[in-house]
């Protein structure tokens, strides 16, 4: 370790691939895991304040030239200098998919905020526009719009839905280098090897500001998390700007070289750096750092008046419709069935063989990327993945700790802990305690879905009675247990006769006695087979299987909302097309029955999803992991529009 004269603290890696290191990227949601590939085709993944490498992946064949986290840092992508795509599973430490189209570098990645997408830009400049090497690529906070910078100078902004360019934003002298939205407001930064950051306004689509007294060109760029500020990251040096008026707060003089990321959590901003096969990873403490108006540094002329800086919070431009996020690492989102972790196309298996998770470090792996499920008493520690630099004199680079202090430092690094899953607040003793019933049951339960162990116990009427002797308490729970014995029963019972109809080989004739059994924790049951193997999934038995996703998606049971919002997702990713084009085509000439059949399915299925995007609409507003996919599937019903 050693310190930096402005709270720059190093601590490097050494050998983080055999060969040179080619890309790096760090998690923004943690603030502790980094991804580096090197040109020995291997991704290896890293926790910045741990010393070993945690797992290596894989199966490309040429150097990784670009990697990506996504939001919940369960998944990472990685682009190849052949043009291959992986996608990982951190998690179940396996490939997820390989994606094929490219034909050169991939230059850029990016994960959509909330939905199953990736964006990759290439020396092939296979974004339709570009006329040189996409450099960058960035979804909106909103996860409508697509922000792509190239060499050709240019930034474009692209309307997802509607699949088209909405502005092409010139001004840059330069290959534009990176790009990134504001996390509230409708702005956009863009950094250039012309030396310059400009900021663009995403309602008039016009430059707000422009900063042009650099002496390296802008290597990286990023938002402060409340959006008073961005920091950019140039040659050794990490500089505070300001846009309205252009103005620069702070500049910290960092030995990064040429800094490749940043990333900001509990208050320190991380920034990794690469040479030849060694990455360094430098934080510098933001308590220490100017980020407001109070001595601007030389961008403001001495006969200009000084504008009153705009208090935070408050917004002079549109505010991006969407959930509030926060740096602390949420909840790890499990899938529900091993189709989700599966690509649809046949070479999976060819992809599972070549491709290899190598666990390195199984304890640093567990605890990062599989952690129990237990429920905290206290709330989690605020921890931060580096100690802060000492408040007293500031050490110098130059001189080096000892080793044995070293060593100490290293040990005294905290583990990074999840947040508790459970907030208690405190209470005051007179206050009552009541309880209340939840509005989503959570699947992760003790007790059988759709039934409470307490309705077959009798209720206790006189809190303070004495404790009841063996004998009356085993009768009671006798009591209850005959009659859940009977629940289960029946419901076995129903399955069965599913199972029986499941055997013929019909699957349609299955979802129907499974409907008509009118109990939906068969159709969950049986529909969670169904969602594994999409090939068994055809237009009737989507007529069937909608009216029964829309009663399951108003379900108060999470296991039952989880599984219908999967069998909507595979419906319209397979058939919603279709639907589409079928009633929108011209009508034939004569009579053909077959398709006057299939006409009548598509009208069918598009009233029903209609129904269904209603509701879809009403809870994409939701925090947490309902509301990432039912924001998915409101993204993926555009169509019906």
């Amino acid at each position: 370790f050693f310190f930096s004269p402005l709270g720059g603290m190093a601590w490097k890696i050494i050998t983080a691939h055999s060969s040179n290191v080619s890309s790096l990227v760090l998690g923004r949601s943690s603030g502790r895991l980094l991804a580096t590939g090197g040109d020995d085709c291997r991704v290896n993944v890293w926790s910045v304040n741990k010393p070993n490498c945690i797992m290596s992946l894989t199966g490309h064949t040429t150097p990784i030239e670009s990697l990506q986290i996504n939001t919940n840092e369960e998944l990472i992508v990685a682009g190849s200098q052949s043009g291959s795509i992986r996608v990982w599973d951190l998690e179940a430490a396996k490939i997820l998919r390989t994606l094929l189209g490219h034909k050169a570098n991939i230059c850029s990645l990016d994960f959509h905020p909330f939905g199953s997408f990736v964006a990759s830009g290439s020396l092939d400049t296979n974004i339709k526009g570009h006329t040189e090497a996409v450099r960058c690529l960035r979804f909106s906070p909103d996860g409508k719009w697509l922000a792509s910078a190239a060499d050709d100078h240019t930034v474009k902004l692209w309307d997802l839905a509607a699949g088209k360019i909405v502005f092409e934003f010139t001004g840059h002298t330069g290959p534009v280098n990176v790009v990134e939205f504001h996390p509230n407001e409708y702005l956009l930064a863009s950094g250039s090897s012309d030396r310059t950051v400009r900021f663009w306004d995403l309602e008039k689509f016009q430059v707000v500001s422009c900063i042009e007294e650099e002496a390296t060109p802008v290597r990286c760029v990023l938002f402060n998390p409340d959006g008073c500020c961005l920091y950019s990251g140039f040659q050794d040096s990490l500089r505070v700007y300001g846009w309205e008026p252009e103005r620069c707060f702070d500049v910290v003089l960092v030995n990064w070289g040429k800094v490749a990321d940043l990333s900001i959590c509990t208050n320190q901003l991380i920034g990794v750096s690469f040479a030849q096969s060694t990455v360094s990873s430098f934080v510098v403490d933001l308590s220490r750092v100017t980020k407001s108006d109070s001595v601007p540094h030389g961008l403001i002329r001495d006969d200009e008046p000084l504008v009153p800086p705009t208090p935070t919070g408050s917004s002079l431009r549109r505010i991006y419709d969407r959930p509030s996020t926060s740096c602390s690492k949420p909840q790890r989102v499990k899938h529900n069935s091993e189709s989700e972790r599966r690509s649809p196309s046949s070479e999976d298996d060819r992809d599972e063989k070549e491709s290899k998770a190598e666990i390195q470090n199984p304890e640093d792996y567990k605890e990062i990327f599989q952690p129990k499920n237990a429920i905290c008493r206290t709330p989690p520690r605020n921890n931060e993945p580096f100690p802060a630099p000492p408040e007293d004199e500031p050490v110098t680079a130059k001189e080096a700790v000892k080793p044995s202090q070293a060593a100490d430092v290293q040990t005294a690094l905290p583990k990074q802990e999840l947040p508790d899953p459970v907030h208690r607040l405190p209470i005051a003793s007179s206050t009552p305690l009541t309880r209340t019933e939840p509005s989503v049951i959570p699947a992760a339960r003790n007790e059988p879905i759709g039934l409470k162990a307490s309705d077959f116990l009798p209720a206790v009427k006189n809190q303070s009675q004495t404790e009841l002797v063996d004998e009356e308490a085993m009768s009671q729970i006798r009591k209850g247990h005959e009659t859940m014995c009977v629940v289960l029963t029946s419901r076995h019972k129903n399955l069965d006769t599913v199972r029986a109809v499941w055997s013929t080989g019909d699957i349609k004739n299955s979802v129907d006695s499974a409907v008509a059994i009118n109990d939906l924790s068969v159709v969950v049951d049986l529909l969670n087979i169904v969602n594994q193997k999409a090939s068994l999934w055809k237009l009737d038995l989507c007529t069937v299987v909608l009216p029964q996703i829309e009663k399951l998606l108003q379900s108060k049971y999470e296991s039952y909302v989880q599984t219908g919002c999967t069998s909507l997702k595979l419906i319209l990713q397979r058939f919603l097309p279709l639907i589409t084009d079928i009633l929108t085509a011209q009508p034939s000439v004569g009579v053909d029955i077959t398709r006057e059949e299939r006409l009548h399915k598509c009208k069918l299925c598009y009233k029903q999803l209609k129904n269904i995007s209603n509701i879809v609409k009403n809870k994409s507003g939701l925090s947490g992991r309902h509301g990432s996919a039912f924001r998915e599937l409101h993204l993926l019903m555009g169509a019906l529009e």
